[in-house]
């Protein structure tokens, strides 16, 4: 076999063909075109109501109940605007619980999906695999490196898998320890092992125990400041050790959501995270970090960078903005051959995609104090602030429930993880509003467990800040 200095394989050949280049360009050109001429928030379209309706009965009855909500995406938008089916446009808050973060129809990214489907295979797997997914986590590890001490990496197809890969991995550096610790109201995911560590009953109805658990109760900062931090975070770290000598050496790990998604978006000081990841060093437990939901959304694109806790983290997952899902972990978690594998990883637009989602947050001004993140996050809290200010009825005294940490302000949350507080946080009021905010122009959703939040992922990615305005009408009105 010879090589000569100018070879190109045929792969090479087509991704770099100037007839494929053009057409890719002219594609996303006219994609820029069309959804330009979405531009504001509208009702259905004339004569496509009726078919949208057996539309959605229609995907009711593939999954043998209705949607929750009655959303079924054109296939168009444009930035933070999304087009439904029947020809409608809401303001895309929520984009996906968070994986969209550079909206809709963005041209950039529908160029590269379009680049990556000329591969010759759709999937990609552990035995055989194209460069995506290699690029992908190369990367990712080069980014999460910078603040860690995260050396390798491992793709799964979702979120909850790439857990279910995280936690088989502590479970194989501590064997034969078999308790996990985790805090309370936090989620995991939906596979069998991750409904059991996550705090809800009703995600867990018929579900056989087997995955034994101890849950720590998170930070609370009303209780934090009645007896001072210091006395709180020893207070923590005993209630951590009691665990520890109850079960000792049966502890394979302590699950860290450094700011919790469904339970909230609440968070912690840094030196209470510390506190508790020290003692879990102390005592032989793997620091994981969950970063899912968490992960590019604050003012730093690392939730561990933002506390600095790092150089504590043994394993780590990311997964919904990255497209593609993956647990991260140090050389010294590194797993022993055939405990991590599966069929396949992902799509190569999967792949193709997410990684120009890390090259854009990694090149933009996302991040700092000053970053758009930030600016993004006053821009909110502003709005509402005013919003509360024109119907104080809207938002009364917001409760603590006993023994629950949930933030009594009506505005709140880290970064591009937004919650407001209506109705005292009352859970009926606050997801009939979820409904009527989408019937207005505003998809959106609810988190906590008492008080529950109106919760919002914008996407910081494209977004304006001279939307937030009109976002808001449609809230109020």
């Amino acid at each position: 076999m010879t090589t000569t200095t100018n070879a190109m394989s045929v792969g090479q050949q087509l991704s770099q063909s100037p007839v494929v280049n053009q057409a890719l360009d002219a594609i996303a050109g006219e994609v820029r075109a069309k959804s330009a001429q979405i531009t504001d928030v509208r009702g259905p379209i004339d004569g496509l109501s009726e078919s949208y309706d057996a539309f959605l009965k229609r995907a009711g009855a593939t999954r043998g109940r209705g949607l929750l909500y009655p959303y079924i995406g054109s296939g168009a938008g444009n930035g933070a605007l999304v087009e439904l089916m029947d020809g409608s446009v809401k303001w895309d808050m929520i984009c996906g619980i968070g994986v969209n973060f550079f909206g809709h129809s963005d041209p950039d990214l529908v160029r590269t999906s379009l680049g990556a489907g000329l591969g010759d295979v759709t999937n990609h797997g552990n035995l055989q695999s194209n460069w995506g997914p290699y690029q992908f986590s190369e990367t990712l590890l080069e980014l999460a490196g910078r603040h860690s001490n995260l050396s390798q990496a491992f793709i799964s197809p979702t979120g909850a898998l790439a857990n279910e890969n995280a936690l088989k991995v502590c479970y194989q550096k501590h064997a034969p320890a078999s308790r996990v610790i985790a805090f309370e109201d936090c989620f995991m995911g939906r596979t069998v092992t991750m409904a059991q560590i996550g705090d809800s009953a009703g995600a867990r109805v018929g579900i056989p125990l087997s995955t034994q658990v101890d849950y720590m109760p998170f930070f609370d900062e009303i209780e934090a400041e009645a007896v001072g931090i210091g006395a709180y975070i020893d207070g923590a770290v005993r209630t951590l050790q009691q665990y520890i000598d109850r079960y000792p050496l049966q502890h394979a790990c302590f699950i860290f959501e450094l700011i919790q998604g469904e339970g909230g978006f609440n968070t912690a000081k840094k030196d209470y995270f510390r506190a508790l990841m020290e003692c879990c060093k102390a005592n032989s437990i793997a620091v994981w970090d969950d970063e899912i939901q968490t992960f590019g959304r604050t003012e730093r694109m690392f939730a561990y960078e933002a506390l600095e806790v790092g150089d504590l983290v043994d394993v780590f997952c990311v997964g919904k903005m990255t497209q593609v899902c993956a647990t991260l972990f140090t050389e010294q978690y590194a797993p022993k051959p055939g405990l991590l594998s599966g069929t396949f990883t992902g799509t190569g637009s999967a792949f193709d995609v997410g990684n120009r989602m890390l090259e854009r947050l990694r090149d933009g001004d996302y991040y700092g104090d000053d970053g758009i993140i930030a600016k993004h996050r006053d821009a909110f809290r502003e709005q509402v602030r005013a919003l509360a200010a024109r119907h104080p009825d809207w938002f009364p005294e917001v409760k603590q429930v006993p023994g629950k940490p949930g933030a009594t302000d009506i505005v709140g949350g880290a970064g591009g993880m937004m919650r407001m507080t209506p109705f005292g946080g009352e859970k009926a009021k606050v997801t009939k509003a979820c409904r009527t905010c989408f019937d207005e122009g505003v998809v959106l959703f609810y988190c906590g467990h008492g008080p529950f939040h109106l919760r919002m992922l914008p996407p910081l990615g494209v977004m304006k800040l001279e939307d937030w305005p009109r976002v808001f009408e449609c809230v109020e009105r």
